[in-house]
């Protein structure tokens, strides 16, 4: 570190007679000599020297008073109180005429703090950083406080893989007694891993083993991932890994005995050496309970995982303690301690285990808290717990209370810690944190294809209103050929026992897209209510009506499929008879629905299912229809970073009393959301004459998708790629379902809960498109759920 000269005195006391002779006798006191004082009475006290510090400041530190007679154990105890401040560099007492005279040099000040060269971090960040361990603006500069900035910068980049940094450091002095303090950085390269070698190994070959680490030699991702830059973290979470994996596959005795990390004399490649002792390879010869175990020993015994016969695996182990102590916890022993403790036949390689349990105490919950919440409304997310201040603790019902929590869909993450409550040995807290993401959100569609280019579709919604949880508000959709106002207040609490209201009003137009050669307009505009009410804790069952008027307007280029409806259902004799006009409907919808949820979250699930069904059927008004609506979703992790999410969905509508099932409700496909690769609704019939996609009264979809981590996002799952394959065609009201003519497609996407809704991407290629299908290849949705 370069400093400028910077003078630290020893207390001295400089003025002839009696001055004099009071600073040598406190410089005596000061080395430990005898030589003494001559006491006098202070008449007054004098500061001098001071610039920022208050005089204020230095009387508080004085151990003498006016008045009161100065000697050599307060002229000690003053300068020792006075340097401890860390004010000041020099300090000096004199005495004159009765008068007590302090001299102080003040410490400088720091006046800014600035770097060059970093790269690595923000300035910002580096600034806050410093300024907690005492060099920032405003500090008082002190050289040990610098020197400990200076190793934490480089400790900093050190932990980036920055191993050639180098830090200068300069002090200025300006004006005022103030410095300021630059640290300049040269970066250097960033020091790659190299090459990682694995000795020891045996059973699994150094591919395999370098398969489960997370460090690596630079590829394809690392740019990203940072894969190939040494952290001590990343290697010992590596070896846990390793030791993991050996455990699982009977290797009871793995033990990882050393590492050697040693980094090339230009500091740009780091070489990894990791020792393996394997041991033997052991099966589990048997399995028995002890401990307390109140008369369920063979219901618990249930639960363990590992069986006599299985090879050894350490996660079985864990996951059988884990199972035996959360039945325990349901019957309120939170704090239950299960221990597997074997016994090892190394001449048969054979182990068993005997589970020993201690349930400890039974507990109850004392104080449930939410935290992270500034928009929400506390009550909002109470209402959702299952699990009660008071009560024995139960897991199971703290899991479904975050995963309610989770499903309301107002936040991006939900997460619970149960410590055990300070001051008792019976209890415990239940903190869930939450972190909320935007509920009024701006949606927009959009796709890009050869014929039409890029086409765009946008709405509005608002949902938990002000923290209530309802949702309210008006959506507008603003698409070129669809155009939607509606307003709708939904109250998922419209009881205090969760009976849901939901209700919406809405005028709708809709027109054919560009691409279509028919011209047509379906004006709607209408209103319903819907009742939920809850039989279970995933299920709930809906009851609605509504009342709908429709309005289609057709011309002598309107698909027959729309002119057959005018002809049907207009009274207009020349619109009866040509097809070529309007006709006006009424409909009063009565629907039944069923809907079942046991996904962990709304937004980005990862286990549990999504089930609805749907009927709805017009009696008493002139369309007489009715349309089922089944979908199912499926969801299941496959490895910890991996989930498979499958979804299906079978929709049928057909006419009632002779009638012609209404066009106006019939089912599209294609597109995000259904069989990604061909247009939006482009799938199913055409017009003969027009060769417009007319949709139609049957719909079957099927969608596969694999779920990742995106490289380098670790365990968020608010940033996730994809592969996909789906299936699906839409069908007339008298065509049967054939499945010789469901398309298909496979691809990849981009999933990402954005600050302003969830954005889907995706590419898609056609598997066996037919000719006059419409594809288009990418496609994106903001605001979609799956």
């Amino acid at each position: 570190m370069n400093l400028q000269p910077e003078r630290f005195a020893q207390p001295r006391f400089a003025l002839p007679s009696r001055r004099s002779m009071i600073g040598a006798a406190v410089l005596a006191l000061c080395a430990g000599h005898a030589a003494a004082v001559a006491p006098f009475v202070v008449k007054d006290i004098r500061v001098e020297g001071i610039q920022r510090t208050e005089a204020g400041t230095v009387f508080s530190y004085l151990p003498v008073r006016v008045g009161e007679t100065f000697d050599d154990e307060k002229g000690t105890a003053a300068i020792k109180a006075l340097y401890a401040t860390g004010f000041f560099k020099d300090i000096r007492l004199e005495e004159e005429n009765g008068v007590l005279v302090v001299l102080v040099e003040e410490r400088p000040a720091i006046a800014a703090v600035d770097f060059t060269g970093t790269k690595e971090f923000e300035k910002d960040m580096l600034v806050k950083a410093l300024k907690d361990i005492g060099v920032g603006e405003t500090k008082i500069f002190d050289k040990a406080s610098v020197d400990r900035a200076e190793q934490e910068l480089k400790r900093q980049y050190l932990s980036h893989g920055l191993y050639g940094v180098k830090i200068t450091t300069t002090v200025t002095p300006i004006e005022r007694n103030r410095v300021n303090v630059m640290f300049n950085v040269d970066e250097g390269d960033v020091a790659k891993i190299k090459q990682i070698n694995i000795v020891g190994n045996k059973a699994f070959s150094d591919k395999e083993l370098r398969q489960l680490l997370q460090l690596n030699t630079s590829g394809w991702f690392t740019w990203y991932s940072k894969a190939d830059q040494y952290s001590k973290q990343k290697l010992t979470g590596d070896l846990e890994t390793i030791k993991s994996w050996y455990l699982n596959h009977g290797y009871l005795e793995v033990n990882v005995e050393s590492t050697q990390v040693s980094i090339t004399p230009d500091k740009k490649d780091i070489y990894l050496t990791i020792n393996i002792t394997e041991g033997e390879k052991y099966t589990v010869s048997g399995v028995k309970m002890d401990g307390e175990l109140f008369g369920r020993g063979e219901e618990l015994k249930n639960l363990i995982l590992l069986k006599p016969g299985q090879t050894y695996s350490g996660d079985l182990q864990e996951a059988s303690n884990k199972r035996i102590a959360d039945r325990l916890a349901s019957f309120g022993y939170a704090f239950a301690n299960v221990t597997a403790n074997p016994e090892i036949n190394r001449e048969k390689r054979e182990v068993a285990f005997t589970f020993f349990v201690d349930p400890g105490k039974r507990a109850y919950v004392r104080h449930m808290t939410i935290s992270g919440n500034t928009i929400t409304r506390d009550e909002v997310i109470r209402r959702e717990f299952r699990q009660f201040e008071s009560s024995w603790y139960d897991p199971n019902r703290v899991k479904l209370s975050r995963d309610r929590v989770d499903r309301m869909g107002y936040f991006k993450d939900v997460t619970v810690e149960t410590p055990e409550a300070q001051g008792t040995n019976d209890a415990v807290d239940v903190n869930i944190a939450v972190v909320e993401k935007p509920t009024g959100n701006f949606m927009v569609g959009g796709a890009f294809s050869q014929a039409e280019k890029f086409t765009f579709t946008a709405s509005v919604t608002q949902a938990n209103f002000a923290g209530s949880g309802n949702t309210v508000g008006i959506e507008l959709n603003t698409s070129r050929y669809n155009r939607t106002i509606s307003f709708a207040q939904t109250n998922p609490y419209f009881t205090d026992d969760g009976i849901s209201r939901a209700f919406q009003l809405y005028l709708r137009t809709s027109r054919p897209p560009a691409l279509n050669i028919g011209s047509y307009t379906v004006r709607q505009q209408g209103g319903n209510l819907t009742f939920g009410v809850p039989f279970s804790e995933i299920d709930t069952v809906y009851f609605g009506a509504g009342l709908e008027k429709t309005r289609l307007e057709t011309d002598e280029s309107s698909p027959t499929l729309y002119q057959q409806f005018v002809m049907q259902n207009s009274k207009d004799p020349i619109a009866k008879a040509t097809g070529v006009g309007e006709a006006t409907t009424n409909a009063i919808p009565l629907t039944v629905a069923w809907g079942r949820d046991s996904r962990d979250s709304a937004i980005t699930p990862t286990r549990g299912r999504y089930q609805r069904a749907n009927l709805e059927v017009d009696l008493l008004g002139d369309s007489k229809y009715y349309r089922v609506v089944y979908e199912h979703q499926w969801y299941r992790p496959i490895t910890r970073w991996m989930t498979l999410a499958l979804k299906g969905e079978l929709d049928y509508g057909a006419g009632l009393g002779g009638h012609a099932y209404p066009v106006f409700k019939n089912f599209y496909g294609g597109g995000i959301g259904s069989v990604r690769g061909y247009e939006s609704s482009s799938l199913g019939i055409v017009d003969p004459r027009t060769y417009d996609a007319l949709g139609g009264a049957k719909r079957v979809i099927g969608n596969a998708e694999l779920q990742f981590p995106f490289p380098g996002s670790g365990q968020d799952r608010s940033l996730r790629w994809f592969t996909f394959a789906d299936g699906g065609q839409i069908y007339q009201e008298h065509e049967p379902i054939r499945t010789s003519q469901l398309r298909y497609s496979a691809g990849i996407g981009l999933s990402w809960i954005s600050p302003v809704g969830p954005l889907k991407l995706s590419y898609a290629k056609p598997l066996n498109a037919k000719e006059g299908d419409r594809l288009e290849r990418f496609q994106f949705q903001m605001g979609t759920g799956f």
